[in-house]
């Protein structure tokens, strides 16, 4: 999991494979940013404003925000104005060099620049186009609109909450987002093996609302995927109110026994040894049936060990357990510490930060940092020479405000991205 950087570092699984990502916020640029820690060329396509999550806060400079540190790595940026002519020329001959194009622009959106998929597959038969959006497009729900908190709500996951709280809530995590990220990653992979395999690209819609649907439904389904039903929908063992971090003698713990060792181990350690002959008790069936009751039960007995007690003698038996941890404590946990998945890395602009590394292992193809998250337009010049254009071009370009070059800006540059900006 350490970086393997340097002149000698392995080839990424996805050297050689060029990936444009026309994405905003998180669900896309985070799939882009894993295929670019494969190795892959990811080229970052930005409106002249740049994306917003580009320029939140907290940020060192204007553009360059914590959040985007880690998602932009390992990716080339171009800030393009694609509704001019030039703008969309560029982007043309950039695709005629892709692999893959990856937007969540909306479906008419990219029509109008010409960017759909009938088009792009007409004028680019060996480009995967690959589509994210909230809802996929043959449904009614096609042209709408999301973000991640009303994708928890329409699939269900916020109402999930509500059977334990009475109330809805938010999975305080962008996590729709990061799961359909997950899924782009996968529907991309497969596409490029398909491709190798058969000579022919395809085109991919990965829409949010039905791949968190498909998430939840996993053990939620339950009795209900049988017609006609057998029980009703949700796992049980999950919507109890009883289970959550346990209180200990000293703090708090995550206690989970679950085979009939591991209960009968537990129940011993905790001075209640009777427990594990309680018929409400006896498997795993009856556990699930009574999982308020022994889960309460859990939560009396936690109390009478502490923490560090709790967590040897279950390492000792097998039986899974964790500290309730911060997540400002996990720079100093000795298994992120020894497998080395935060360390510090220096921007060339932005000095010291911590580099999150891909938590896989590959013995053949590590994943590494190449490239910093680069500044807005940063590598516009290098792109475009490699497209064919020269300077004369290249600054013609930047002259009439179709890109952006960091340290210089015309008037006229700094209105039309205003202009964007507000528009957005």
């Amino acid at each position: 999991m350490t970086d393997a950087s340097g002149p000698d570092a392995p080839a990424g699984a996805l050297d050689g494979v060029r990936v444009v990502d026309l994405t905003t916020v998180l669900m896309g640029p985070l799939a882009c940013r894993m295929l670019g820690d494969h190795g892959a060329d990811v080229i970052r396509i930005e409106s002249l404003a740049g994306d917003s999550t580009r320029n939140g806060l907290p940020a060192r400079t204007a553009g360059m925000s914590g959040f985007s540190l880690n998602i932009q790595r390992n990716k080339r940026s171009l800030a393009l104005d694609l509704k001019s002519p030039a703008g969309r020329d560029a982007m043309r001959r950039l695709l005629e060099t892709a692999d893959v194009f990856i937007s969540n622009m909306r479906a008419a959106a990219l029509a109008r620049l010409g960017l759909d998929a009938d088009t792009l597959r007409a004028d680019h038969p060996q480009l995967i186009v690959c589509r994210a959006n909230g809802f996929a497009s043959n449904g009614p729900y096609g042209d709408k609109p999301a973000y991640d908190d009303a994708i928890q709500a329409a699939s269900g996951l916020s109402n999930l909450i509500a059977r334990i709280n009475g109330e809805p809530g938010f999975v305080p995590a962008v996590i729709a987002d990061k799961v359909t990220g997950l899924h782009i990653v996968e529907a991309v992979l497969a596409a490029l093996f398909h491709r190798e395999r058969t000579g022919v690209a395809q085109a991919i819609e990965v829409p949010m609302f039905e791949t968190m649907v498909a998430f939840n439904l996993v053990e939620h389904y339950r009795g209900a995927v049988f017609e006609p039903p057998e029980g009703p929908f949700g796992y049980e063992r999950l919507l109890t109110p009883y289970r959550r971090p346990y209180p200990t003698a000293d703090g708090w713990v995550c206690l989970l026994p679950y085979t009939d060792a591991q209960f009968r181990a537990f129940f011993e350690f905790a001075g209640q040894p009777e427990l594990a002959d309680d018929p409400r008790f006896a498997d795993h069936n009856t556990r699930i049936t009574n999982i308020d009751a022994l889960y309460g039960i859990l939560g009396e007995l936690s109390k009478r060990r502490t923490t560090a007690e709790w967590v040897a003698y279950c390492d000792e038996h097998s039986i899974p357990a964790a500290v309730v941890m911060d997540l400002a404590e996990l720079d100093t946990d000795p298994q992120l510490t020894a497998v080395g998945l935060v360390s510090l890395a220096e921007h060339p602009t932005e000095g010291s930060y911590r580099y999150v590394a891909d938590p896989v292992v590959y013995s053949e193809t590590p994943t590494r940092l190449r490239r910093h998250a680069p500044l807005l337009g940063e590598h516009a010049v290098e792109v475009l020479s490699e497209l064919g254009y020269d300077a004369a071009e290249i600054d013609g370009l930047r002259d009439k405000g179709v890109i952006v070059v960091p340290g210089w800006r015309s008037r006229r540059a700094s209105s039309r991205s205003e202009l964007i900006e507000g528009n957005a």
